[in-house]
C-alpha cells in the first residue's frame, strides 16, 4: 500500500482522472443519450474502484455505481463518490455534469473534490477559495434544476424575490454558490448522499451555510444512503431560506 498521495492530492487525482474517462467515453464511443451514460458511468467507475484499490486499499467505498456494503458503517475512513452526477447533462453533451469524490472520517465529511470535466475544473475543499462576497444591489440569484425544479424552490424564490438559474446536476449547482454564480441552491424530493458529500465538503469550506431543509446537519454514511434534501447558500440568507421552507408547511417529502 502507498501513501505517497495525500488524501487531498488523491481526492483530485480522482476527480481529474474519472473527469478524462468520461470525457474520453463520450468523444471516441461512437454512443449516445442513454447508452452513452451507462458507458461514463461504468468506465469512471472502474477506473476509481482501481485507484482506490491502488491507493487506499484498506479504505471503505460508497459508490453510487457499485454494491453497498456493511463494512463502511464500521469503517474509520469511507470514500463516498459519485462517479457521474448529472448523467443526462453528459449525455447531450453539456458540460453541467460533475464527479464528485469525498473521503469520510470517523463520523464527519474530512473533504471533498469536485470535478467540472467540462470545464477543465476541479474544486478541492482543502484548497478552495471563500466564497465571494454578495453584492449589495444585485438580485438573489437560486440554482434549480434544468428539468424538474422541486415544489420547495417556489416558496424560496418568492421570499428572496429570487432570479432561477436552471443548471444540471448537483455539484455543478452547489459549485456556482461556491464561485459566486449564484447565491443558493435548495432541493427537497430525493438524492443520495454521493449526490452532495463532495460538493458539501467544498462548500463547507468556502465557508458557505449548509444544512437539510429542516435545518437539521446534513450526516453522511449512514445505514440508509437515501438524503433528500439540502441548502446550501450564503450564510446571511440562510434564517430568510429555512424559514420560507418552514411555512410552506409541507415541502416535499
Amino acid at each position: 500500500m502507498t501513501h505517497a498521495l495525500t488524501d487531498a492530492a488523491l481526492a483530485e487525482l480522482l476527480a481529474r482522472a474519472a473527469g478524462d474517462e468520461l470525457l474520453r467515453v463520450r468523444r471516441e464511443s461512437g454512443l449516445e443519450g442513454k447508452e452513452l451514460g451507462k458507458a461514463g458511468d461504468a468506465g469512471a467507475q472502474e477506473l476509481l474502484a482501481a485507484l482506490l484499490d491502488e491507493h487506499r486499499p484498506d479504505d471503505a467505498v460508497l459508490s453510487e455505481e457499485a454494491k453497498d456494503s456493511e463494512a463502511r458503517l464500521s469503517a474509520d475512513r469511507v470514500w463516498i463518490i459519485d462517479p457521474l452526477d448529472g448523467t443526462r447533462e453528459y449525455s447531450e453533451g453539456r458540460a453541467d455534469w460533475a464527479v464528485h469524490i469525498a473521503l469520510w472520517i470517523e463520523g464527519e465529511l474530512a473533504l471533498g473534490a469536485v470535478g467540472i470535466p467540462g470545464e477543465d475544473l476541479v474544486l478541492v475543499s482543502s484548497s478552495v477559495a471563500a466564497a465571494p462576497e454578495a453584492t449589495d444591489d444585485a438580485p438573489v440569484r437560486l440554482a434549480v434544476s434544468r428539468s424538474r425544479p422541486p415544489a420547495v424552490t417556489e416558496p424560496v424564490r418568492a421570499a428572496l424575490d429570487a432570479e432561477l438559474l436552471p443548471m444540471g446536476s448537483a455539484g455543478v449547482k452547489i459549485a456556482a454558490v461556491v464561485r459566486g454564480q449564484v447565491d443558493a441552491y435548495v432541493h427537497a424530493g430525493g438524492q443520495y448522499q454521493w449526490d452532495s458529500a463532495a460538493p458539501i465538503a467544498v462548500a463547507r469550506a468556502a465557508g458557505l451555510f449548509t444544512s437539510r431543509i429542516d435545518g437539521s446537519p446534513l450526516v453522511y454514511n449512514g445505514p440508509d444512503p437515501y438524503l433528500p434534501d439540502l441548502v446550501v447558500c450564503r450564510p446571511g440568507l440562510a434564517p430568510r431560506i429555512l424559514a420560507a421552507i418552514a411555512e410552506n408547511t409541507h415541502g416535499e417529502s
